[in-house]
């Protein structure tokens, strides 16, 4: 466990205006979110626990987050805890890394100042931070199961890349024995929690991967996890019920066209998510096998290189020719789960590669 840099309450205060309301981005059943900005110019996220827990003297789920987040090093897959403090009460404070780029929720399901939802190669680097961000916590040591993954935990840094956050529900296994013996009640949020963990010796890492599956078809979809409007309100069995019907691209989000090379791709990703939110808990993958999964539907980073290299050394020709249907034929290179490399060729509309539609790192 790494020794966590102790903030003076003063300066978080003096930061926050005494944490006033015109810099909460954030709240929720365990605490609220602050935005400041340090004396040294850092802009940090200032998490308080609620005011109802600290009537009830627990602040059980704030201690468990800073007790969980001390024991990683920074790293490029969590919300990092920057240090502590303690307010007047002597209740913890966490100093957090501040996501600019906003929360998953609203990226998909609020649209601010005229914003468009994410494109589909977007979406596809997303489920694959998400995933790495949940095997990271799968394969560390001690084990860390999150129990709480939703679009409204899934924050994004100044260059848009996923985080994951929120790590009050969390569960430090160090043991199988001690995951067999669990005393944890089950805990998550209604839409995204998985059916099958309905008693303490139910913990397992499949309770994630559910909840995987579950952000998983709301980024396929734009839909929300529950949507009363829809029939059924569940998103897991509203889209089982589309693939019985043999209507599986009718669930992709129509706000966004759908690239004709990334067709394959999207419903192979809901095929994977269905997996995941599997009723059948034995059936459902690992995190290291979706990760994997997910791998090997994407471009490799050098598409992006192509990209960019032709777009430079062709702009003012190309620009008046975009609307033409010139391909040109690449080859992606792809680990096997042997370690070997092979190669798969597969043709490209140039014009998809200079808007951006193929999918990078």
């Amino acid at each position: 466990m790494r020794a966590m840099k102790e903030f003076r309450q003063g300066e978080l205060e003096e930061a926050t205006q005494n944490f006033s309301r015109s810099h909460l981005i954030g709240k929720g059943s365990h605490g609220c979110i602050y935005k400041a900005t340090l004396k040294n110019g850092q802009i940090v996220a200032i998490k308080t626990p609620s005011l109802g827990l600290c009537k009830l003297q627990d602040t059980s789920k704030i201690e468990n987050e800073a007790r969980i987040l001390s024991s990683f090093a920074q790293n490029r897959f969590l919300v990092n805890l920057l240090g502590t403090s303690h307010d007047s009460a002597g209740h913890r404070v966490l100093v957090m890394e501040h996501m600019p780029g906003g929360m998953l929720h609203d990226l998909l399901h609020i649209t601010i100042g005229g914003s468009s939802p994410p494109p589909w190669c977007k979406r596809a680097t997303m489920a694959v931070q998400i995933a790495r961000a949940v095997q990271f916590l799968h394969e560390s040591k001690p084990m860390i199961i999150h129990r709480d993954i939703k679009s409204e935990n899934i924050l994004f840094d100044a260059k848009l890349n996923a985080r994951l956050a929120d790590f009050g529900l969390s569960v430090c296994i160090n043991s199988p024995s001690q995951l067999a013996n669990s005393v944890s009640l089950p805990a998550g949020t209604i839409g995204y929690l998985d059916p099958c963990y309905t008693t303490p010796g139910k913990l397992s890492t499949k309770n994630d991967v559910f909840s995987f599956g579950v952000v998983l078809l709301e980024i396929i979809s734009g839909t929300k996890a529950i949507d009363v409007s829809r029939a059924p309100a569940s998103i897991v069995e509203w889209a089982r019920g589309m693939f019985e019907k043999d209507q599986v691209m009718e669930i992709c989000d129509k706000k966004v066209k759908m690239p004709r090379h990334m067709e394959d791709m999207i419903r192979r990703m809901l095929v994977l998510a269905m997996r995941c939110a599997s009723s059948d808990e034995e059936s459902r993958p690992s995190i290291t096998e979706i990760v994997t999964e997910l791998e090997r539907f994407r471009f490799p980073l050098w598409a992006n290189k192509i990209r960019n290299l032709v777009h430079l050394k062709n702009q003012k020709k190309l620009a008046s020719k975009r609307s033409s249907t010139t391909t040109i034929t690449v080859v992606a290179t792809t680990t096997t789960g042997g370690g070997h490399i092979g190669a798969q060729k597969g043709k490209i509309l140039l014009r998809e590669i200079l808007a951006g539609d193929v999918l990078l790192h």
